[in-house]
């Protein structure tokens, strides 16, 4: 599908943020880990969170659903022997499951998505696993990759935390149900500690526990745990919200986005903070952040670790503002379904956005009076890319065609609809 985005003067209304992807699939994680039944209320609706329950149903997840809520009857620590999962497109719900899997005596994660996925690296969990008794066979650290487990061991664990936070989160996931304690040490840095967090919110909320350090790079876990089955209430989603509100900070507008927790431990957040620092005109109360644009956004400095998801979102917000933005500390978007730097940077240019781009930088010179547009831009089968351009592509000036749009619903597939609710001029072709 295409999407052929046109210059939007003004965007109005009010709508519901989606249910959060990155909350849903861990409690879909934790609810099949659980003995009993877990009740997860308002489950996010995306190619990522179908990837979990399609897996967790292969892997003897007993999953039921209707419009409000979904009940999942855990496995715990038994799953069943399954020969193949197929995640798709999912880089964290593979990474949460190749832990899980080390208790199957044989599973294939097979490579569906070749040219995004499937590029990408899972080295530093495969070796963590590999300390743990589990034999794995993989393809230079990608898909497809053969689990061989049964019987994985606790201990002195290392894991690096440079490239993704999500190996971490897998291995908490999975060491509370060994026999033996185990102590985790992260190596080198650890990105994305915020989402660490989250994971850490929702396995303390199933009545598991595990100590961590301070700086979140030491653990101890204490083996012989079980997951308790829970009810749990999915908050609105910041990531997805993130370019809805940066189309409202960059047209005329008066939109108002229900269901953004204030106190929310999602990284994204953030955005809140950084748009304010842009100098929209913005206000966060009772869960409502309500974005009145005016078209002038002053640039600013944004250390995008704190928000990763959201990072070409407020870029895209940042090509219209006054003066100079540096979005620095984000080397780890290049490992995620496309390099995330040097394949937005290139669309950008094509659209006439003046930026540039070092290993873990970009920097975006504003062009307050917008940018030309006119062309075809390649979204590299990424969600957040097709996300972030089309806001470039609501203020240019003579539109962007997006080509397979359709990949927005890896995380967000309502988010056309969203935008065309409140008035964008976007028209949605079928290739």
């Amino acid at each position: 599908m295409k999407a052929i985005v046109k210059p939007t003067g003004r965007l109005e209304g009010t709508i519901n943020a989606l249910s959060s992807k990155n909350y849903t699939t861990r409690y879909m994680l934790i609810g099949a880990l659980a003995e009993g039944t877990s009740t997860v209320y308002y489950p996010a609706h995306s190619e990522d969170s179908d990837a979990m329950r399609r897996c967790i149903k292969d892997l003897g997840a007993i999953v039921e659903e209707d419009d409000e809520k979904m009940t999942i009857t855990g496995f715990g620590r038994k799953p069943k022997d399954v020969k193949e999962l197929n995640v798709g497109n999912a880089g964290a719900v593979l990474r949460f499951l190749m832990s899980v899997a080390s208790f199957c005596p044989e599973v294939t994660f097979i490579n569906a998505y070749p040219n995004s996925l499937g590029k990408r690296p899972h080295d530093d969990l495969i070796v963590a696993l590999q300390q743990m008794g589990v034999e794995i066979e993989h393809q230079n650290g990608k898909l497809p990759i053969t689990i061989r487990g049964g019987h994985p061991r606790g201990g002195k664990i290392s894991v690096s935390g440079n490239v993704s936070s999500q190996f971490l989160s897998s291995l908490l996931f999975m060491t509370p149900l060994l026999d033996e304690d185990s102590e985790i040490e992260v190596l080198h840095d650890l990105k994305s500690k915020v989402i660490v967090g989250q994971t850490l919110e929702v396995i303390e909320q199933a009545g598991v526990r595990i100590e961590a350090s301070a700086d979140l790079m030491r653990y101890k876990v204490p083996g012989k745990q079980r997951y308790s089955p829970q009810k749990y209430v999915v908050q609105g989603d910041y990531p997805g919200s993130a370019a809805i509100l940066a189309a409202a900070a960059v047209t005329n507008s008066d939109v108002k986005v229900l269901r953004l927790e204030e106190k929310s431990r999602q990284g994204e957040r953030a955005v809140v903070d950084v748009l304010r620092a842009m100098n929209v005109n913005l206000t966060h109360d009772n869960g409502v952040v309500h974005v009145q644009g005016n078209q002038r956004l002053t640039a600013g400095e944004f250390d995008g670790d704190h928000f990763t998801d959201a990072v070409l979102a407020m870029v895209a917000a940042a090509v219209f503002a006054e003066g100079t933005s540096r979005f620095y500390n984000v080397e780890n978007l290049r490992y995620k379904e496309c390099d995330r730097i040097t394949d937005f940077v290139t669309e950008l240019r094509k659209a006439g956005a003046n930026v540039e781009e070092r290993q873990s930088e970009i920097i975006v010179h504003g062009r307050p009076e917008g940018v030309p547009g006119g062309v075809e831009i390649n979204a590299h089968y990424d969600h957040r890319v097709i996300m972030a351009l089309t806001v470039v592509g609501l203020r240019s000036e003579k539109g962007l065609t997006i080509r397979d749009a359709h990949h927005v619903a890896k995380s967000y597939p309502q988010y056309f609809e969203h935008l065309l609710s409140l008035g964008a001029n976007i028209e949605l072709v079928q290739d």
